[in-house]
């Protein structure tokens, strides 16, 4: 049985050991398949139950609720080993709840950890995990106004430079070098950002981690979308990129239904 590792939760503690990820010398890779881009037709959706509000549009949206909900992806838009949330991911609170003294990097931290990409709460969101590596993907429409948005997706564009390095530290005392770095993506919507950032460190008895998320942000007319795909090791980069693409083509045929039913 594994000796216990101080600072860590024992359920962080498990899930590094079960991927093989918490190890001496550094963290290994994780060794996944996603679709390199978006399925075309798009798939039939499968629509999340209806969250109990009205129907009216929220900000400057267009869209009803049942129109926003089923401008949501699906585990069926990414396919293998892509399945419906379980819950947080067993590193959500251990390691990316922490606090920092470099002024907008805290900002940041703060609307990773609340889901919280562009500036508020979500309209609606949908979480998906990859069962065999503890990855979950997190996917929300906002609800927020056009401007509102595109002042998030300017903040968002600044921060490479501004946070491009600096440190945190964890609830429980671990402190993580945390890096931030521009990450493309596909040419879809009106305005988009995305971000690659890295969380590392090592516990008191000198064994290593590292959680990557890739997150991204889009505009579509006067609805967006922000994701984080976030899990223990190197992330690769394809469900990201699968999931702005579908989500972009999704939103977009959804609001020109809408304009259609008018």
């Amino acid at each position: 049985m594994s000796p216990e590792i101080p600072h860590l939760p024992r359920a962080v503690v498990l899930c590094l050991i079960g991927s093989g990820l918490l190890i001496a010398g550094g963290c290994a890779a994780l060794g996944l398949e996603h679709p390199a881009s978006a399925p075309y037709p798009l798939p039939t959706l499968d629509r999340p139950a209806p969250r109990p509000r009205t129907s009216a549009p929220t900000g400057g949206s267009s869209l009803s609720d049942a129109q926003a909900q089923a401008a949501l992806i699906t585990q069926t838009d990414l396919g293998d080993p892509w399945i419906a949330t379980r819950g947080a991911a067993t590193w959500h609170d251990g390691l990316l709840k922490a606090q920092t003294t470099a002024g907008e990097c805290q900002r940041l931290l703060d609307a990773l950890y609340s889901d919280e990409l562009l500036g508020g709460p979500a309209r609606v969101a949908v979480g998906l995990d990859d069962a065999g590596t503890d990855a979950q993907l997190r996917y929300q429409i906002g609800a927020r106004r056009p401007a509102d948005v595109d002042a998030a997706l300017a903040w968002l564009r600044t921060l490479p430079a501004r946070c491009a390095r600096f440190t945190a530290t964890t609830e429980l005392g671990l402190v993580e070098d945390v890096q931030v770095v521009d990450a493309p993506l596909p040419e879809v919507g009106d305005a988009r950002q995305g971000l690659r950032v890295t969380l590392g460190g090592t516990t008191s008895d000198g064994q290593e981690f590292l959680l990557t998320l890739d997150v991204a942000a889009v505009r579509v007319g006067e609805d967006a979308f922000a994701l984080t795909n976030g899990g223990l090791g190197d992330v690769p980069n394809g469900a990201t990129q699968a999931a702005v693409q579908v989500g972009a083509l999704r939103l977009a045929d959804i609001r020109k239904q809408g304009r259609a039913q008018v």
